[in-house]
C-alpha cells in the first residue's frame, strides 16, 4: 500500500529528529521520501560502508549492531542512518531488519537539498541530533 504525500509528512512530523519542523519542510520532506519493504533478516545498512540514505522505520522493526554487539533495536517512529548522510562518512553501525519491516528512505543528495533549501529544518535537525548525544552522554554518566 502506497502512503499519501500527507501521510508521509505525517510519520516524519514524528519522528523525534524531526521535533519542531513546521508542516510546509515536513511537507518538501514528504515529497523526496520513497517507501521500501524489506523482509526479515536484510541488512539495510552495512558498518564501514558509506551511507546514502537516510531511513524512518514506519512499520517492523530493525537491530542495530556495531562490530557484533547489538546497540539498540528500533521501531515505528525511529530513525537511522543520518550520521552518514551528514558527514559522508562510512556507517558506524550495521542496521538489520528483525521482521518485515516498511520505511520511509531520503536519499543523501535530496536530504541535503533539502537541508540547504530550508534552515529551519536544518535547525530542527541540529536540535534533534544535540538531544540524542545529550540523552546518550547522561545515560552515561549515571
Amino acid at each position: 500500500m502506497t502512503l499519501s504525500m500527507d501521510r508521509r509528512a505525517e510519520l516524519l512530523g514524528a519522528c523525534r529528529l524531526f521535533a519542531g519542523v513546521g508542516p510546509a519542510d515536513l511537507a518538501s520532506l514528504a515529497d523526496h521520501a520513497v517507501e521500501v519493504d524489506f523482509p526479515a533478516d536484510r541488512v539495510i545498512a552495512r558498518q564501514g560502508e558509506i551511507g546514502t540514505g537516510f531511513f524512518v522505520v514506519v512499520a517492523g522493526s530493525v537491530r542495530v549492531i556495531r562490530d557484533g554487539d547489538e546497540l539498540a533495536v528500533l521501531g515505528p517512529g525511529e530513525f537511522f542512518g543520518e550520521l552518514s548522510v551528514l558527514d559522508g562518512k562510512p556507517r558506524v553501525a550495521q542496521v538489520v531488519s528483525i521482521d518485515d519491516t516498511r520505511c520511509l528512505a531520503l536519499a543523501s543528495w535530496d536530504f541535503e537539498a533539502e537541508l540547504l533549501a530550508h534552515p529551519s529544518l536544518a535547525l530542527a535537525i541540529l536540535r534533534g541530533l544535540a538531544d540524542r548525544l545529550r540523552t546518550k552522554t547522561e545515560q552515561q554518566h549515571h
